[in-house]
C-alpha cells in the first residue's frame, strides 16, 4: 500500500480466520483470490531499507486456513513492497502451494533471461510495476519504462500488473489503449476523488477496459472508500463489472496491510452486493484468473 511518510505503519495482529464473515453466495468451483501477499521472518527475508510499514502477519499457513473457510482453491500472490525486487519469499511461497498458486513478480530491467525462466517454473506469470514509486517521473519516462517491460513480458508469456496513483493511471490513459500487452490495474484504478479525480477520468478508464487489452482488479475496496464506507465504491465496482465482466479479476488484498483484523468474508461477499448473476461471480472468482495466469 501507498505511504508517503518516513514512519512505518504499525501492522496490527492477524484475524482468527474461523470469525470472518461465510460467503453469502454460491462460491464457484475453483474460485481464485487473484491479489494476496505472504510475508515470512526477517531473519531468513529481509526487507527493503526503508519500508512503507512494520511486517505484517501474513504467513502463508495462515492463508491456507482462510481459503478453506471462504471456499476459495486457488490464489495469487503478489510481490509487495516490503521486499522490494527480492522475490525470495515469494517463490518460497509459491513452491510450497504447488499448482494452487501462481506469482506476480518485481524485477529490476536487468534481471537475466535465466532467472526470470526459473521464476517462470515456480508460478509466476506476471511483473508488477509500482508506479507509486515512479510517479514523481515525467508522464514519458514512465511510459518508456512500462514499453521496456513489456516486451520483457511478452517473451514469457506474461502480463503486467500496474499499482499506481489514479492520476498516474488517468494520465497513461492515451498511451495504454496501444499497448499490445495484457495488463492489470490494480484496486479498480486508485482513482480516487481525494486526488482530484472525476467521473470523465473513470469513464475513460471503463473506455480502455472495453476496446483495450487492460483487466481491472476489484481489490482493496477500503483504500478507495477511505472513511466513507464500501457503499461509496458500489458504483465504481458495479460499472466496471458492467463494462467488461469477462476481464474483471477479484482480489482480497490480504493481510490488508496495515490492518490485519479486516474481515476478508465480508470483502468476498461485496462481490455478491455488486452482482447477483452466478455466471459472473464465475467469470471474475474463477474463468477470468484461469485465463489470466494460466492455471
Amino acid at each position: 500500500m501507498a505511504n508517503t511518510t518516513d514512519t512505518p505503519l504499525v501492522s496490527t495482529p492477524m484475524r482468527d480466520c474461523q470469525t470472518l464473515e461465510r460467503p453469502a453466495f454460491a462460491v464457484p468451483d475453483l474460485a481464485c483470490d487473484a491479489h494476496m501477499h505472504v510475508f515470512g521472518p526477517l531473519d531468513r527475508y529481509p526487507c527493503v531499507a526503508r519500508p512503507h510499514y512494520t511486517l505484517p502477519d501474513g504467513k502463508l499457513a495462515s492463508y491456507l486456513q482462510l481459503m478453506e473457510v471462504l471456499k476459495l482453491r486457488r490464489f495469487v500472490i503478489v510481490q509487495p513492497s516490503f521486499y522490494g525486487t527480492d522475490n525470495r519469499c515469494m517463490i518460497d511461497a509459491l513452491k510450497m502451494a504447488g499448482s494452487i498458486a501462481r506469482g506476480v513478480a518485481m524485477i529490476e530491467e536487468e534481471t537475466d533471461a535465466a532467472m526470470l525462466d526459473s521464476f517462470h517454473k515456480a508460478g509466476v506469470r506476471a511483473v508488477r510495476l509500482d508506479l507509486f514509486a515512479r510517479s514523481a517521473l515525467p508522464t514519458a519516462e514512465i511510459q518508456q519504462y512500462i514499453t521496456r517491460m513489456a516486451k520483457r513480458c511478452a517473451s514469457l508469456g506474461w502480463h503486467l500488473q500496474f499499482y499506481a496513483p489514479g492520476w498516474v493511471v488517468r494520465n497513461l490513459i492515451p498511451f495504454l489503449a496501444d499497448v499490445q500487452t495484457d495488463y492489470v490495474i490494480d484496486h479498480m484504478g486508485y482513482m480516487l476523488e481525494e486526488d482530484g479525480l472525476t467521473q470523465d477520468d473513470f469513464a475513460r478508464l471503463l473506455d480502455l477496459l472495453r476496446d483495450g487489452n487492460c483487466w481491472l482488479k476489484l481489490s482493496a475496496p477500503y483504500r478507495i472508500s477511505k472513511h466513507r464506507g464500501y457503499d461509496a465504491v458500489a458504483p465504481m465496482a458495479k460499472g466496471i463489472i458492467a463494462a467488461a465482466p469477462r476481464k474483471v479479476i477479484w482480489g482480497s488484498d490480504w493481510p490488508h496491510i496495515p490492518d490485519g483484523s479486516r474481515d476478508t468474508g465480508e470483502l468476498l461477499n461485496l462481490l455478491a452486493r455488486w452482482t447477483d448473476d452466478a455466471a459472473v461471480h464465475r467469470a471474475i472468482l474463477a474463468d477470468n484468473p484461469a485465463r489470466l495466469f494460466n492455471f
